[in-house]
């Protein structure tokens, strides 16, 4: 999925937005190695995505968390309503859902069966619904 959804063929312009994959063992590192000179056979261009282990991890800042759901602001605003504690607000399974939902990671179909299980307003519900069909 990470090869599908990220096109590094141009050097990021600060560290901070480079393309990375973590891996915490050695075959990780090498299917990571082989997907990435598989796109670079692909594409015959450079792909500048890094692997490199892991070692620690760092929550990104609140305004990079639920990106997708941000932009629907008003579906956004329901959720935030409900999860007022920002913490919670990113932790939330069903806000990660929604997220990935508007981010187009999801069916109208997938949807439909577990729209009743998110917590939204009939209203918010028709509205993920129009964004999804979109």
């Amino acid at each position: 999925m990470f090869w599908k959804m990220n096109d590094a063929r141009m050097q990021a312009p600060s560290t901070q937005y480079r393309s990375i994959v973590f891996y915490h063992n050695d075959g990780q590192r090498k299917t990571a190695e082989k997907m990435k000179a598989q796109g670079e056979a692909g594409t015959g261009a450079t792909i500048f995505t890094e692997i490199v282990p892991f070692t620690r991890f760092y929550l990104a800042e609140g305004y990079h968390q639920k990106y997708y759901l941000r932009r629907a602001g008003d579906i956004a605003a329901e959720y935030l309503a409900i999860y007022p504690d920002l913490k919670d607000f990113i932790g939330s399974t069903a806000t990660a859902r929604v997220n990935g939902y508007i981010g187009r990671q999801g069916t109208k179909a997938q949807l439909e069966k577990e729209i009743d299980s998110l917590g939204l307003s009939e209203a918010g519900r028709k509205r993920l619904l129009a964004i999804v069909t979109r």
